[in-house]
């Protein structure tokens, strides 16, 4: 349990934190079920145009703090070879 008043701060801005953080995590994930969604149906165009949507969203992720570099390097590059691949 928190003694200091600097803990209990902590404590309350960590669970904000979180949530806004999850908010943020869920919305790129939805982003990347466009693009493979689309690209599982075979639609090059809304795969491609899906992917351009995601790229930003992602690096903002990278820029939040919320996903490492490399983590969004390697989703992006693998899923533009999907998309190259239609």
């Amino acid at each position: 349990m928190a003694n200091t008043p600097q803990a209990k701060k902590r404590i309350r801005r960590n669970t904000a934190r979180a949530e806004i953080n999850g908010a943020r995590i869920s919305r790129i994930r939805s982003f990347i079920k466009k693009v493979e969604s689309a690209c599982e149906a075979g639609d090059k165009e809304a795969a491609g145009a899906a992917l351009k949507a995601a790229q930003p969203e992602m690096a903002r992720g990278v820029a939040r703090g919320v996903l490492h570099k490399n983590t969004v390097a390697r989703k992006l590059s693998r899923l533009t070879r999907r998309v190259a691949t239609l």
